[in-house]
């Protein structure tokens, strides 16, 4: 008898298993991906690339750029508006040349923090739904 309420919760825990998964595999199906920049990549004056585009959380966001002589950074709107990486842990910084960044539900700034790059419009906001 003990063999019996073993094997259902077995089967219990198995079947849970298989919906987490499964309901992992839906979100990313869903999930579109975007080159930042279009054709050009990340690189000076994109700041308007998002304009007019749709995204959502779960999106995938992939900076293509010169790793020599940029790179992408996770800010907040103060980092953003000030075109400065905040002192504060918790900013990430890609710099592979091909990074790809998952989009958080709500409000995402990224910039290049090279000097001048910013201020040359080599920054974008996104707000994901």
């Amino acid at each position: 008898m003990s063999e019996g309420r073993g094997s259902a919760s077995m089967n219990i825990v198995t079947m849970m298993i298989s919906l987490l998964c499964l309901l992992f595999l839906a979100e990313n199906i869903n999930a579109e991906t975007h080159i930042v920049g279009g054709a050009k990549g990340w690189t000076f004056n994109t700041k308007n690339w998002p304009n007019g585009k749709e995204f959502s959380a779960g999106d995938v966001l992939v900076f293509n750029y010169n790793s020599k002589i940029h790179n992408v950074v996770a800010v907040d709107k103060v980092g953003y508006t000030s075109c400065k990486t905040p002192a504060a842990a918790g900013y990430e910084t890609f710099n592979s040349g091909s990074d790809q960044i998952k989009l958080e539900s709500g409000e995402n700034y990224f910039i290049c923090n090279f000097p001048g790059h910013c201020q040359t419009g080599m920054k974008i906001f996104i707000n994901a739904a």
